[in-house]
């Protein structure tokens, strides 16, 4: 055995979960994969969605920022009239500092500061516990556990009443942010997995091994599957994001006068993904990895086994370059939407009942969004590469917009019409993104390594990000103008979008995943 298998997790195949070759047309399969493990039920694949649901990002991504941006700017001051000042007041500049590090530094950049720590730390997390997770129910209790943290950090924010705690703010913040993160990509790990041992799944299995189906029927058949759970989960996410602002307004309207409005409201949203998100942990199936391997610890194999895993780039060469690609669309897009909102909460004065109607706006095309894309993709069996491909036209579109700005008030993020039409733009185009990018990472992984390569894409989707917020940040600290950073998340969205569209091709990728999982097992045997 060699050093790099060595350094493989023990792949979760059994004896008889052999990788089944078509040599006359290259077609790899795993046949049998996770025979042993439980049927995905009905009332499991519920709790999965309803996870989602309340995992909506509402409070940890939304009301959270926008609560810890209102508190910075009310301790700043004008640096144009001085310390003492007021950003609040109607004769101050437009723009607001606070004491940082012996000097000053922007309201904007402090956020994006905050934004680039947060994703500093879910690297450090990804890479260190992500690919632990394949092994025994490590991944099971990890989700817990970071969903738990999640849970206390939003319900910690009703402590943030008054502007000397920007501070705290920014640390509840952090938390909060990362610990989302962190439950996205663990919950998305389980996803490959579930969708292989859904009741269709196996029915297809066991006709492609009889031989009553074409390897080409197959692939498309299985690959609709994984759309048709990563869809649905999707739509769960966005109904969710309906539901718990619909649910906001049932304070914030009776309540907008009472200065702790906007802390109840984050309990309420928190409140909603506790009953909705605890389902999971009680009716999730046991499917467990195999055991730790002797002498190794769940601290150390992930830097081991992230190593392992870049070492077979040329075993799986279009698996990376997605995961680059994807690094760079990833940290282009969610910096992008940092900018955009924090331009926003100053247009909206931070309020949240404004910031609940955008929000509404977007989620409710979301779910409409999400739906109709999968209904698309169902009906001409169009590839989940194509389906990527529309959205990304529109997140190079984003900062495009955003660059306008630069040269006149009248468009680029500038009007209150502007932020209508980004968030409707955002929900039609933007919310399909997350599923197809979740499905082309489950067709390019490895069957049996999903936790390995999630994670990776975990560094990509959400660790890649602590790029983009420091270098927009030192944009704006030196030209004190928030629209300077749109040209280069603008070059950053279009770069990665070509390597993806020209650079991967999914359905040699998937059978290269399958090949390699088979041929790591046969190792082992």
């Amino acid at each position: 055995m060699s050093g790099f298998e060595s350094a493989l997790p023990e792949s979760p195949l059994s004896d008889h979960d052999v990788g089944i070759i078509d040599g006359g047309k290259g077609h790899v399969f795993i046949s049998s994969l996770d025979r042993d493990e439980p049927i995905v039920t009905r009332k499991e694949l519920w709790s999965y969605y309803l996870y989602y649901n309340g995992d909506n990002g509402v409070g940890p991504l939304g009301y959270t920022q926008t609560l810890f941006q209102a508190l910075a700017t009310a301790a700043g001051y004008d640096p144009v009239v001085g310390p003492g000042s007021s950003c609040l007041a109607d004769t101050a500049s437009g723009q607001c500092v606070l004491p940082w590090a012996g000097g000053t530094k922007s309201v904007a950049s402090v956020v994006l500061v905050a934004n680039g720590v947060s994703f500093a730390v879910m690297t450090a997390i990804f890479t260190t516990v992500g690919s632990a997770a394949d092994y025994g129910t490590f991944g099971r209790w990890l989700l817990f556990a970071v969903t738990v943290i999640c849970w206390a950090a939003q319900y910690a924010c009703m402590a943030l009443t008054s502007p000397s705690r920007w501070q705290l703010a920014m640390g509840l913040y952090i938390v909060g942010f990362v610990s989302y993160g962190a439950t996205l990509v663990f919950y998305a790990a389980a996803f490959p997995r579930l969708a292989r041992n859904t009741p269709h799944s196996r029915q297809l299995r066991e006709k492609y091994e009889k031989g009553e189906i074409p390897p080409e029927e197959y692939e498309i058949e299985e690959s609709l599957e994984k759309n048709r759970i990563s869809n649905i989960s999707t739509m769960h996410s966005n109904v969710g994001y309906v539901f718990t602002y619909v649910l906001n307004l049932s304070l914030l309207l009776p309540l907008m006068n009472n200065p702790k409005v906007d802390n109840y409201v984050l309990v309420l949203c928190n409140s909603y993904w506790v009953i909705l998100g605890i389902w999971w942990f009680i009716f999730q199936e046991p499917r467990p990895g195999p055991p730790l391997p002797k002498g190794e610890r769940y601290i150390t194999i992930g830097w081991k086994q992230i190593w392992a895993a870049m070492k077979t780039y040329k075993h799986l060469p279009y698996t990376f370059v997605y995961l680059i690609g994807f690094f760079l669309l990833a940290d282009g897009l969610n910096t992008t939407g940092t900018l955009v909102s924090i331009c926003q909460n100053d247009k909206f004065s931070f309020s949240f009942l404004q910031n609940t109607y955008l929000g509404l706006s977007q989620a409710i095309t979301s779910t409409i969004s999400t739906l109709g894309f999968w209904y698309i993709q169902k009906y001409w069996k169009i590839s989940t590469k194509k389906m990527f491909v529309v959205t990304n036209v529109v997140t190079i579109m984003i900062p495009l917009w955003g660059m306008i700005g630069i040269w006149t008030d009248k468009l680029g993020f500038h009007n209150v019409w502007e932020f209508w039409a980004y968030n409707v733009v955002f929900g039609l185009f933007q919310a399909p993104y997350y599923a197809f990018s979740q499905t082309m990472m489950a067709e390019l992984s490895p069957p049996g390594f999903d936790n390995m390569f999630f994670g990776l894409f975990g560094l990509s989707n959400r660790a890649s990000s602590m790029i983009g917020p420091n270098v927009i940040q030192a944009i704006i600290d030196k030209t004190g103008n928030n629209w300077q950073g749109f040209p280069f998340l603008f070059a950053l969205c279009t770069g990665a979008s070509i390597v993806i569209w020209f650079g991967v091709d999914v359905t040699k990728g998937r059978r290269d995943a399958v090949k390699w999982a088979a041929s790591v097992r046969s190792h082992r045997d």
